[in-house]
C-alpha cells in the first residue's frame, strides 16, 4: 500500500492541443509523433471526418480532422496546425489539430472522471477532465474516437509511393 501523498505526486503526462480555443489532452504514451500539416491524399467513399491518408515513411497513415470528428465546425488550417500520429493498438493514425501547445504533468488528483461530470457530454468521447494551474483540460478517449479508423489493416507504401 502506498503512503497517502505519493498519490499526489503521481501524474500523467499529457500532449495539449487546441481545436476551437479549447483546450484537449491525450495521453504522451499514445502519441508517435507531431508533425507539420503536410498533403494529405484524399480517398473516395470514407466517412467524412477521415481526411485521406499521408505516407509516413513507408507506412500509409490515416489522418482524420479531429474537429469534425468531434462534431465541431470545419477551419482551415493555419500554420500552427500539425498532425499528432497516434498509436491505436497496432495502428498509427494522424489527427488534424489547430495548434499543439505543450506537454503538461497533469497530478492524478487533479482529473476527474466521475460520470456525473460529464453527463450530457460526448462522454463516449472523452475520457476524463484535468485541472491544471486554473486550466480545464478535455482528455479524449483515442480508442473511442479513433477506433473504427483503426480497425482497417496497416499496410506498407511502395517506395515509388515515397
Amino acid at each position: 500500500m502506498r503512503p497517502p501523498d505519493v498519490k499526489a505526486q503521481e501524474t500523467l503526462q499529457t500532449v495539449v492541443f487546441t481545436l476551437e480555443h479549447n483546450e484537449f489532452g491525450i495521453d504522451i504514451g499514445k502519441v508517435r509523433e507531431i508533425d507539420r500539416l503536410i498533403k494529405v491524399t484524399r480517398v473516395p467513399r470514407v466517412p467524412p471526418h477521415v481526411e485521406g491518408i499521408i505516407n509516413l515513411r513507408g507506412q500509409l497513415v490515416p489522418v482524420v480532422d479531429l474537429r469534425t470528428r468531434l462534431g465541431l465546425s470545419r477551419a482551415t488550417p493555419t500554420k500552427a496546425a500539425r498532425i499528432i500520429v497516434a498509436e491505436i493498438g497496432t495502428r498509427s493514425i494522424g489527427m488534424i489539430v489547430d495548434e499543439v501547445r505543450e506537454v503538461v504533468r497533469i497530478p492524478l488528483d487533479q482529473i476527474d472522471t466521475s460520470e456525473g461530470v460529464l453527463e450530457g457530454f460526448a462522454s463516449e468521447h472523452i475520457g476524463a477532465l484535468g485541472k491544471i494551474d486554473g486550466r480545464l483540460i478535455i482528455l479524449l478517449n483515442l480508442e473511442n474516437i479513433l477506433g473504427g479508423v483503426a480497425e482497417a489493416q496497416p499496410r506498407r507504401a511502395d517506395k515509388e509511393d515515397a
